[in-house]
């Protein structure tokens, strides 16, 4: 990969587990990670980041309980098969948006304001 797969930031108020999550989900949604890339260890993603163990873990866990990623004994953690994958993740980010969205006090038609314009942009 030519970026570092997850950054932490301590200014955002996302818990560094989150910002795990949520950062390797979206490389999957984006496509950067693809079915049966492997992530890096826990132990190893850990000490490149400069989080516990135990904070890695709990992102990988519910990368896997959304069905974005499989561990295995000694395959590793990998991204899932197929395409529901970037559906679990796209979802995930729809639910994050609209989360932030209601915390920063939009209406329904604001926030779905925002998703068309983005996707006229994400079109060109």
């Amino acid at each position: 990969m030519s970026r570092p797969l997850v950054t932490i930031d301590p200014a955002v108020a996302d818990p560094p587990f989150e910002q795990v999550r949520a950062q390797v989900a979206q490389r999957i949604a984006d496509g950067d990670l693809r079915e049966g890339d492997h992530l890096p260890t826990v132990r190893s993603l850990a000490a490149e980041i400069g989080l516990a163990v135990n904070t890695v873990a709990r992102a990988y866990k519910q990368l896997e309980a959304d069905g974005l990623v499989t561990t295995g004994r000694r395959a590793g953690t990998v991204v899932a098969p197929g395409a529901l994958a970037t559906d679990i993740a796209l979802g995930r980010s729809a639910a994050d948006f609209a989360g932030r969205a209601v915390s920063a006090g939009l209406g329904d038609t604001e926030a779905l304001d925002l998703v068309r314009t983005a996707l006229r942009e994400a079109r060109g």
